[in-house]
């Protein structure tokens, strides 16, 4: 892995970055597709990044469906021509009394890692506001479907489906733009959600703030291209580009934007 690669990244993305070298190399001396697990958004622009300046090799992104936020990734040599099923990826529906209660995105992923299965092996979890459905890992989908028998107190089973049935996720993102005067965590939630700066601060500090899932609780963390802010009650803000910078030195950005 070429050293400079290292300085256009977080320190906390350099371990995700050596896992890309190894995954390049190997199919670069074995002459065959590898097939990574689910990616958030960042990493998946984070290893484009590393094949475009590292190698010759192809590469393809797929999450079960075309607007997939999650998705795998299948490198291979210029010989290979994929197709979806190269991806192992599996449908699977959460059916439940649709009649008497309702579900959440928190509460079925919650339960699902509550399997042991890690994150790396879910995609999305999409719902149309009353049918809810989850992007599996083939290998990890048996297990899975056998394990789920509830999520909280409500009675479920989880059925694979085909992807003709795929439901039609109810799209609530906005497109918005924002200028900033850092790229801090705390200041971004306090510009998109009109709170104080201080507010924003409290919400990071007591553990409702996620960036690309993990927790974070560091106000002063810098975001970049593509991270993905979760709030707990708010909603959700992806970085989309950046374009820019003002006179004044501030930040235009365009932002994905998801309000509760």
């Amino acid at each position: 892995m070429n050293a400079n690669v290292y300085q256009h990244f977080r320190k906390d993305e350099h371990p995700f970055i050596d896992s890309a070298g190894d995954w390049i190399e190997k199919v670069e001396s074995q002459y065959a597709p590898y097939l990574t697990e689910f990616l958030d958004p960042r990493q998946a622009y984070i290893l484009e990044t590393i094949i475009r300046q590292n190698s010759d090799l192809s590469f393809r992104f797929y999450g079960g469906y075309e607007q997939a936020e999650r998705k795998r990734c299948l490198i291979f040599p210029d010989y290979y021509e994929p197709t979806t099923e190269d991806f192992n990826i599996k449908l699977i529906e959460i059916i439940y009394p649709v009649k008497f209660t309702s579900l959440s995105h928190g509460k079925i992923l919650g339960t699902l890692m509550n399997t042991g299965i890690q994150r790396q092996y879910f995609g999305d979890i999409i719902s149309d506001g009353e049918r809810w459905q989850v992007f599996i890992a083939d290998e990890t989908m048996n297990f899975v479907v056998a394990q789920v028998e509830k999520i909280g107190k409500i009675a479920v089973r989880l059925e694979e489906r085909t992807y003709t049935e795929i439901i039609m996720p109810k799209d609530e993102w906005s497109l918005e733009h924002a200028t900033v005067s850092s790229m801090r965590l705390d200041n971004l939630i306090s510009t998109v959600y009109n709170i104080s700066r201080q507010r924003s601060k409290q919400l990071i500090e007591s553990g409702k703030v996620k960036i690309n899932w993990a927790e974070n609780i560091r106000p002063d963390f810098p975001l970049e291209l593509l991270d993905i802010v979760s709030i707990r009650g708010f909603g959700r803000i992806q970085i989309q580009e950046l374009e820019g910078k003002t006179k004044k030195e501030k930040y235009r950005l365009l932002l994905g934007v998801l309000r509760k």
